[in-house]
């Protein structure tokens, strides 16, 4: 599984592999391996080093810390970055709002989040879904009441992931009661240490506490933190949603995750006999196989076709499908191949097989029921399908 690559994209992969052997810190890479959960400070780190190398940001301009990495190189970085067991980089700021502050931010805006993003100051978390609003965005609730050089903010939102690590959250809110929905919403960037906010966790189906809801009472926020015009907001949203989408598809991470489903399988157990020599498993490998070597080729036709008009496009919803389908394919697939090792809590002696199951393996069922979510979040699939339907094929 691996395309042509040119003598200068070979030593940039080594490169890579060189970065990642020196700065990424081996317990926090066990912890990915394994699946266990990642503390604010394991992020903070990479985060830290990452931009150290000026590496955190290669899709920004390079005034405000890009380095200018061609679609190949971002494969490659993702690939590796993957395969080193790197902790996946929190993309509400480096990948969701930066986009838009470039696209429809004032320069104060620019110039004050930016920095912070990469610095670390401001930790990110996104405020769109609601308890009546999630893939029918249009549908929320949250009001926010213009009282002279502030807006008052009331409402909830719900599925915040990493919420409870954040510092600011960017929110769409609706600033116009009445009229077409879509026309009444507004972009806006609150503090979560603001009085008002409070947040409360949410006990996921795997037992963890990824998410949360937001609640806001009588929150004041400065006027000068409305991104882009009032009312304007689902335009902003339907531009970040696409950043997203892209974000959600995860291609280095299937692939790992496929080369570590692989390396099980051909592994003669106790009895001597390997999955890859089962006709059925070998199949079934090979279609997830075959549907992400072309999700590979289709994210770098993608990622070009988004440098060259400077947002991706609809396309980015095929990234979101097809991404999400890999990885839960592989969940299911490696929750089969482990059979009962793949239990919550395993015995000990399970068909006298259980002591060869790597713990990255072993760690299948909670992230099989954890990553049950992707097809809902960033828009359904169903959703997504519907996308696609009208806005490539006239449907």
């Amino acid at each position: 599984m691996d395309l042509s690559f040119s003598l200068a994209e070979v030593a940039f992969r080594a490169e890579v592999r060189a970065f990642m052997a020196d700065s990424l810190c081996p317990k926090t890479a066990a912890k990915v391996r394994e699946r266990r959960t990642l503390t604010k400070h394991d992020m903070e780190a990479y985060h830290t080093a990452l931009n150290g190398r000026g590496w955190l940001a290669p899709s920004w301009p390079a005034a405000y810390g890009g380095v200018g990495w061609t679609a190949v190189q971002k494969h490659i970085f993702d690939e590796e970055a993957a395969r080193a067991a790197a902790p996946r980089l929190v993309p509400f700021g480096i990948a969701m709002l930066a986009p838009v502050l470039f696209r429809f931010g004032t320069q104060d805006q620019r110039d004050h989040y930016l920095p912070r993003i990469l610095d670390g100051t401001d930790w990110w978390c996104q405020g769109y879904s609601e308890p009546g609003a999630g893939s029918d965005l249009a549908g929320l609730n949250t009001r926010a009441v213009r009282d002279g050089d502030a807006y008052i903010v009331n409402g909830q939102k719900t599925w915040t992931t990493l919420g409870q690590h954040a510092d600011w959250i960017f929110c769409l809110v609706r600033t116009k009661p009445d009229g077409k929905p879509q026309e009444g919403i507004s972009f806006l960037l609150v503090d979560m240490q603001t009085p008002g906010v409070e947040v409360r966790p949410i006990r996921l189906i795997e037992g963890g506490y990824e998410v949360n809801e937001v609640f806001l009472t009588d929150v004041r926020v400065p006027a000068s933190n409305l991104v882009g015009e009032e009312n304007m907001g689902w335009t902003i949203a339907k531009y970040l949603l696409n950043h997203e989408r892209n974000n959600i598809a995860g291609v280095g991470f299937s692939i790992a995750a496929f080369e570590s489903l692989l390396a099980y399988a051909r592994t003669p157990r106790r009895s001597g006999r390997r999955l890859i020599d089962d006709t059925l498993f070998a199949a079934r490998l090979a279609r997830i196989e075959i549907d992400l070597e072309a999700m590979k080729i289709t994210n770098l036709r993608l990622v070009v076709a988004g440098e060259t008009s400077g947002a991706p496009g609809v396309e980015s919803s095929i990234l979101k499908i097809k991404g999400v389908e890999i990885r839960q394919a592989l969940n299911d697939l490696s929750r089969r191949a482990l059979g009962p090792a793949a239990a919550p809590f395993p015995s000990e002696d399970l068909d006298g097989n259980a002591a060869l199951v790597p713990r990255e393996q072993a760690a299948n069922a909670g992230e099989y029921f954890n990553n049950r979510k992707m097809s809902i979040y960033g828009g359904s699939n169903e959703i997504q399908k519907n996308i696609l339907a009208k806005a490539m094929l006239g449907l």
